[in-house]
């Protein structure tokens, strides 16, 4: 079912479903950095504590995405977008209830469970359901309102933590599942990639019967998950760390070295066959990387070094969210009459102008001279960015292949956060303690923000010199049915969750 119109009641319960659904898995991850003071000095934490905090999420949630994406494909992405919202729920609440850092951390990671399960199949309905000429506009909405979760929720776990406690943080995704769940099942059409017409009949590929690739899923986790324990572990100077890096290597090795020899694999290396989705990929890698170290190290400065309450902190980061609401969605309309090489060439180096200006931020700075000045500018990046990476993916990939092309993105998104919160501490010289040393921790966010800003660059410089904008797709059917991965779909723009 592919004909639902944007503006019909059907449509807009879609819409709302999505949103709440994958605003839960953005939210939980941007809301949780400002409560880290706090969880640290209730449990008696560490600086590699809080890391885990934020990575045992991040690691199940990057490395199960794909597997996610899949299911959906297989078995409906409905079904499993509610299976999600409901694993995320129970998840959270026992993150609330956590009475240590080893229960917290755990708790997490089953989260990211949750959230692969949910995430890809947000953006997959969409695409699966909107009829071709309202997708655009669907994920510009979609983007845009989900980008105002992610940047609402510093503000909102500030207010949670400075009122009823860090554990609301967690607590609140309870009523959001208790809402979005009922809402899915009764409006939202189910959508799968089995239709007689997709290109994988024409694959020869049997869905409903294909096995699933379990050893893929293992070996990529694995290998996110020593890589990680290596880079945080890596200050305490034991020599499980060397041995632990090198495993994940060979892990990441043998994942590749599986995928390509596995005839059902979770990522297709033939997917790569379009030079447009793998470039936009990298951009993806390289863009919340940056993001994942800004967002987890500001939420930090401004508590640790500049003196603000965890409502301080989050109420100073709004003006993202006023900009992500005002043009995300104009923006993913412009990208598609423009192309997407400008945006996604000036979205970075917008972010990173507004990184170097953080620089300004320590003990005593002022908002509106300081503090203000770079969340503006990053919001003119973010909303310049955001919509056209998640719109022009999915432009170089089959329908049928939605909810694997969004794992893919979203994949490289969180591994790229991941990697970020857990090397940048340890580039940045920050030791166990950084964070209850305001002197230490901005001497370290001064190093920190300009390797943020690099990473940025690089995407841009990606950016620019390797997205084009899609060709139309050749009408013939046979090549349809036979599914030519090489050539984007007629309806160029398509939407993906990047974030």
């Amino acid at each position: 079912m592919s004909d639902v119109r944007l503006a019909s009641p059907q449509g807009r319960w879609i819409l709302l479903t999505t949103v709440l659904g994958s605003s839960m898995a953005m939210l939980d991850s941007t809301v949780v950095n400002v409560a880290l003071p706090r969880i640290g000095r209730d449990l008696g934490a560490g600086l590699g504590a809080l890391q885990w905090t934020v990575n045992a999420y991040m690691l199940t949630l990057a490395g199960l995405i794909l597997l996610g994406g899949s299911l959906g494909d297989r078995y409906g992405r409905r079904k499993v977008f509610v299976v999600g919202v409901v694993w995320f729920a129970s998840a959270s609440l026992l993150c609330g209830l956590a009475p240590n850092t080893g229960v917290l951390v755990a708790a997490r990671a089953l989260q990211g469970v949750g959230g692969a399960l949910l995430t890809p199949g947000s953006l997959a309905l969409i695409q699966a359901s909107f009829h071709p000429d309202d997708r655009a506009r669907a994920v510009g909405l979609w983007s845009g309102f989900g980008g105002i979760g992610a940047a609402v929720g510093p503000f909102l776990g500030g207010w949670l933590v400075d009122g009823p406690g860090w554990r609301w943080v967690f607590l609140l995704n309870v009523p959001l599942a208790l809402l979005c769940a009922p809402i899915a099942v009764r409006h939202v059409p189910e959508s799968d990639g089995t239709s007689p017409s997709t290109a994988l009949e024409g694959a020869g590929v049997d869905r409903p019967h294909a096995r699933f690739d379990v050893l893929g899923a293992v070996l990529g986790a694995a290998a996110l998950a020593l890589v990680t324990y290596a880079l945080i572990e890596a200050r305490g100077g034991s020599f499980l760390v060397p041995l632990t890096a090198v495993a994940g290597l060979l892990a990441g090795v043998a994942f590749v070295h599986v995928e390509k020899r596995r005839p059902d694999p979770m990522m297709p290396p033939d997917i790569f066959a379009s030079r447009q989705f793998t470039a936009v990929n990298l951009v993806t890698f390289c863009v919340y990387a940056a993001f994942g170290g800004f967002f987890f190290l500001t939420a930090l400065q401004l508590q640790v070094v500049a003196g603000y309450s965890a409502l301080g902190a989050g109420t100073a980061l709004l003006p993202t969210t006023a900009l992500m609401l005002l043009f995300s969605a104009r923006s993913g309309s412009l990208a598609q009459r423009i192309g997407p090489r400008l945006p996604l060439t000036v979205g970075p180096l917008l972010c990173a102008t507004a990184m170097l200006l953080m620089l300004r931020v320590g003990p005593g700075a002022s908002y509106l001279t300081d503090v203000l000045p770079a969340l503006l500018v990053m919001g003119c990046g973010m909303v310049t960015l955001v919509a056209p990476l998640t719109a022009t993916v999915l432009a170089s990939v089959d329908t049928a292949r939605a909810g694997l092309a969004s794992g893919i993105n979203n994949a490289a998104a969180r591994a790229a956060g991941l990697l970020a919160v857990a090397a940048l501490p340890l580039l940045a010289g920050m030791g166990p303690d950084a964070y209850r040393s305001p002197a230490a921790f901005d001497h370290a966010f001064d190093r920190a923000m300009p390797l943020c800003a690099a990473i940025l660059v690089v995407g841009a410089v990606l950016a620019c010199t390797t997205v084009r904008r899609p060709a139309p797709q050749s009408p013939d059917p046979e090549c349809r049915t036979h599914g030519c991965v090489t050539s984007p779909p007629v309806e160029p723009q398509r939407p993906l969750d990047a974030g």
